[in-house]
């Protein structure tokens, strides 16, 4: 028996194999419990299907764009009814920047990228622990995603890295504001990994080389590992952890210079 057998979950932001997401669903889904998944638009609906299907054919899949509270009240209708009323975890794994504003000067970024960056990035956690809490009727856990950019200076991280900071302020908030209803919210800051969003990010091949010479254990961190740490969260060995941002990027966030 795994530490999540019986655990209703939802995935927000499987975009192909190598998100991160689809690494913390995997683990999850080993511990145990029953995952819904959710794209964002036609485009990434064919990939996270097969990804989905994996898990058999009673896997629930269903659209949500973020920035329309539409989609998410219906979205959680649907978890609610497939899952008989009751959700125990949530991974929010969204985040979007125009590319322009991953390019350049920060202090370049526009107003529209700076809404849209807020909005996806950060503003949806909240949207998302809106909709989920009603279905926690026995606790739950949600974990979001971060990264080192919204505690210091990521070059071409740019606004994203303001929008991380939003998030992880955010999930501070909401875990004080769901902590009665035994709702714990967490966030892991992983070092970088080669995802399709990571490819964005202008120079992220030279990230990926400064994280390994840097690094104690001179090393990038795995999507397997952060899996495992997604599975820690959602299970009752973390059970008194919340409002914490949990760095998974091989000793990184210690080291001054």
């Amino acid at each position: 028996m795994g530490e999540l057998t019986g655990k209703k979950g939802v995935i927000f932001g499987v975009a192909n194999k190598r998100s991160i997401a689809w690494a913390i669903a995997q683990a999850w889904q080993e511990a145990g419990a029953e995952l819904a998944f959710t794209y964002q638009g036609e485009r990434l609906k064919d990939n996270v299907e097969q990804l989905a299907s994996t898990f058999g054919p009673q896997t629930l899949l269903t659209e949500c764009d973020v920035t329309r509270d539409d989609h998410i009240e219906r979205v959680f209708n649907e978890v609610g009814a497939h899952f008989g009323g009751r959700l125990d975890l949530l991974l929010h794994s969204v985040a979007f920047a125009p590319k322009a504003a991953l390019e350049g000067d920060f202090v370049s970024t526009t107003r529209e990228a700076f809404r849209v960056a807020h909005d996806v990035s950060a503003y949806s956690l909240v949207a998302l622990a809106r909709g989920a809490a009603p279905l926690m009727t026995n606790g739950g856990s949600i974990v979001a995603m971060s990264y080192y950019g919204a505690e210091k200076v990521v070059p071409h991280y740019n606004v994203m890295g303001v929008a991380k900071a939003a998030l992880e302020a955010s999930t501070r908030y909401l875990a004080y504001d769901l902590g009665p209803k035994k709702i714990r919210v967490n966030c892991i800051s992983a070092g970088p990994v080669n995802t399709l969003a990571a490819r964005g990010i202008a120079g992220f091949s030279d990230m990926l080389a400064h994280y390994e010479a840097h690094a104690p254990l001179k090393r990038n961190v795995l999507p397997e590992e952060l899996g495992r740490t997604g599975a820690f969260l959602a299970s009752d060995g973390a059970a008194a952890i919340t409002g914490q941002v949990l760095y998974v990027d091989c000793g990184y966030q210690i080291m001054g210079m």
